[in-house]
């Protein structure tokens, strides 16, 4: 009998256990999954108890007899793969290949890539979980069934080719629920009076109005505004209260997936794609030199804040040794398990106290330095006292109005001098109110004078569109996917073009509206927030053991499919109510024109079809290139004309197809870096523009300038560069900034103070 052999999913992960054993043992790599549904039909027989059918994915069958073969003469085998279900489900793949060869298979779980996480699992080997496993294929089968039956459904609404996901077309209700919030949403004007004010000894400080003849102010327009700030100058102030008290802020628990998702996203910009590959090299080992490979972190896919005892007993002695007595709380922390949490693995944290970020920064490039620090520091500061602040507010009377200022002074930092648990800004916000803080000495009874009274106007913002990082924690406090599905889900309506990324910003496309109100329409169930949550306990139901894979899949799939036979036959008339009158007339026939959906958006096509075929695009984008119409070609000489495709405008010869010469349409700024090519938009295949050089294509390649803003050809003043970069936000407006030092420049404000 050979050596025992042990399988996980990853080569890297292989690489780094083979170095914790001994030689009786062989590390190999599955590669990820070894099988999967197939991709040409459903995979899922709804009449026989919904039996899957799981294939060998297609290039996976060198990998499966190479494990066949090493199986065959292996003492043991031990299936390593991921501790979640999805690993479990991995595993029963490839122990339903070896079984033939060796039956001694057995399952073990590795929480975390060290020699001690390892040797754990190892100690603790047991068979598969076929309940995990079915809990998993459940999942996979509900999939398959909404994405297989609903799909072609939209094919004979809207367009073929269309897709729709169970869990993703929820979020995508969420996501265009807001956007039609925001476009139905008036702004209103308000009015905020902030006052700046002065004892005889003390600094001037500001307090904003906060209470008119003891209710909270109302200052609706203008006139209300210098009406209020007019009868304000008139009163004689006075301080009417100071109270003081000591506040606590505690530290937040460890890391589950989506909190490090969010934090990842507001303090590295990362999205929750990137956040997670980074995560699961931390995960399965780093070359640290002379320590070896080690795991950094413990399993990432997790939604529970438990931690070991070993863990936070090495990172309290940590505390008491680097930080003092003063900051160690008496008794480790410990925090409430969330209502739908599984609890299957620890928090995410570091695998060793003696791994610290500066120790092994050196290893690490830049974003996984970063994230692994965030990981570090979230760890050591939830097992950090509290801080403490004194908390000052202060109240100004005169006549009927008053006036408060609030401040605080940190007295005890505590957790905040490892994790700060307020993200800083950058910039002033347009509608914020001056600050100032507050002098100290000020009692009740001291009369003050008013220096200077600032009416602002502002108007009510519209609720904020969706980051990949708030639309995750709307996902976990609806009780919608999982940790390990949180990341597939952005990335899969972002990839069907349902949404786009603007500034961040999570908005739904034309095509998203469309979709999403089709689904909510025709499918309630599938995109029922309250329904998706009650399917993802459903599913718990069957990790449990408590209930079956048939009868979770029949309750589910038994109204849907009812609902979908009759959909089916209304299918015509729905796609004919997504049309919309174009507003003209046809230029060929005089038929009214329509507004149609097709495989590259919308577009206006005559109402007579087929008898006229006549189209045109709902948005002619050559029409502001038209100036550029009548250029020779530089092969024939024949006049060169605008046309639009998928990429954008361009210009193209009109002898085709006997001439093909085309050429890009330049913005008419000069490329910066090269300084003879032109600076060309494009777009890229989801749409989004970007900026390159003209030499930065085609067979000759002699520049590679590229930019996602549009470059300005003004030197900086701070650095010298010779070009800047205009760019655009909700809080800046239109801005340019320097690509080399940063630097930015903005239009000058106008104050509105009004002096007293």
């Amino acid at each position: 009998m050979g050596k025992s052999l042990i399988i996980v999913e990853s080569p890297s992960k292989a690489k780094t256990i083979n170095k914790y054993l001994g030689k009786d043992y062989v590390v190999e790599a599955s590669v990820g999954h070894i099988k999967n549904l197939p991709k040409s039909k459903l995979g899922v027989d709804v009449d026989n108890h919904y039996a899957s059918t799981y294939e060998t994915i297609a290039g996976k069958e060198e990998v499966v007899e190479k494990l066949k073969k090493i199986a065959s003469d292996a003492k043991n085998i031990y299936v390593a793969t991921d501790p979640d279900r999805e690993g479990e489900a991995i595993a029963f793949d490839i122990a339903e290949e070896l079984e033939t060869s060796n039956k001694n298979i057995y399952r073990v779980l590795f929480h975390e890539i060290t020699p001690t996480g390892v040797e754990e699992g190892m100690n603790n080997p047991r068979k598969i979980d076929k309940h995990l496993v079915n809990s998993q294929r459940a999942r996979r089968a509900m999939d398959r069934l909404v994405g297989y039956k609903v799909s072609p459904f939209l094919w004979k609404t809207v367009y073929y080719g269309l897709s729709a996901g169970r869990v993703q077309s929820v979020a995508l209700r969420l996501i265009c629920e807001r956007e039609d919030e925001i476009l139905a949403f008036k702004p209103e004007e308000y009015w905020s009076v902030t006052g700046e004010f002065k004892t005889e000894k003390s600094d001037p400080f500001y307090a904003k109005l906060s209470k008119v003849s003891g209710k909270d102010p109302e200052v609706k327009n203008e006139i209300e505004s210098a009406n209020i700030v007019d009868d304000i100058k008139k009163q004689t102030y006075s301080i009417s209260d100071v109270q003081k008290k000591l506040v606590k802020r505690n530290p937040n628990p460890p890391f589950i997936t989506s909190t490090l998702q969010q934090e990842a996203a507001g303090r590295l910009r990362l999205s929750a794609k990137r956040t997670m590959m980074l995560a699961q090299k931390l995960y399965e080992g780093v070359d640290l030199g002379d320590d070896g490979t080690v795991g950094l972190i413990t399993y990432m896919r997790t939604d529970s804040t438990r931690l070991s005892e070993e863990s936070v007993a090495s990172v309290r002695e940590f505390i008491y040794s680097h930080y003092g007595a003063e900051y160690l709380p008496k008794e480790p922390r410990t925090y409430k398990k969330g209502k739908s949490s599984q609890d299957a693995h620890e928090a995410i944290r570091p695998t060793s106290i003696k791994f610290s970020p500066k120790y092994v920064k050196k290893h690490l490039d830049k974003d996984m330095y970063a994230l692994y620090e965030l990981i570090w520091n979230r760890f050591v500061a939830s097992q950090m006292a509290s801080a403490t602040f004194d908390q000052l507010s202060v109240d100004i009377t005169g006549g009927k109005y008053t006036f408060r200022a609030t401040g605080s002074v940190p007295v005890f930092r505590g957790f905040l001098q490892v994790y700060d648990d307020v993200m800083e800004e950058k910039g002033t916000d347009d509608d914020s109110d001056p600050t100032s803080k507050i002098p100290a000495n000020l009692a009740a009874g001291q009369p003050i004078d008013l220096k200077t009274i600032l009416p602002k106007q502002h108007f009510t913002k519209p609720p904020a569109r969706f980051t990949e990082a708030s639309l995750v924690k709307k996902l976990e406090e609806l009780g919608i996917g999982r940790p390990s599905t949180y990341a597939q889900i952005v990335s899969t309506i972002l990839n069907r073009q349902y949404v786009d990324q603007q500034d961040r910003k999570l908005v739904a496309t034309p095509l998203g509206m469309t979709i999403s109100k089709i689904l909510k329409q025709s499918f309630p169930d599938i995109v029922n927030y309250r329904f998706t949550a009650l399917m993802e306990d459903e599913l718990e139901t069957i990790a449990s053991g408590e209930n079956t894979y048939a009868k979770v899949l029949d309750d589910f799939y038994k109204p849907f499919s009812h609902s979908l036979e009759h959909l089916n036959e209304q299918a015509g008339k729905i796609k004919k109510s997504l049309q919309q009158d174009a507003g003209e007339a046809c230029d060929l026939c005089g038929k009214p024109m329509i507004i149609k959906w097709g495989r590259y958006g919308q577009f206006k096509a005559c109402s007579g079809y087929p008898a006229c075929k006549n189209r045109k695009p709902l948005h002619d984008e050559t029409e502001k290139y038209q100036h550029m119409a009548g250029m020779k070609c530089k092969v024939c000489g024949g006049d060169m004309i605008v046309k639009g495709g998928p990429f954008g405008a361009f210009l193209g010869c009109s002898n085709y197809p006997t001439c093909t010469n085309t050429q890009p349409i330049t913005t008419g700024v000069k490329c910066p870096k090269c300084k003879e090519g032109d600076i060309i938009e494009s777009k890229t295949r989801r749409k989004r523009v970007y900026y390159r050089c003209s030499n930065a294509s085609g067979d000759n390649k002699t520049c590679d300038f590229i930019s996602w803003e549009m470059p300005v050809m003004k030197d900086c003043k701070n650095c010298g560069n010779n070009y800047l970069l205009k760019k655009s936000s909700k809080r800046k407006g239109d801005y340019m900034v320097c690509p080399s030092c940063k630097e930015e420049y903005y239009l000058e404000e106008e104050s509105h103070a009004i002096a007293v």
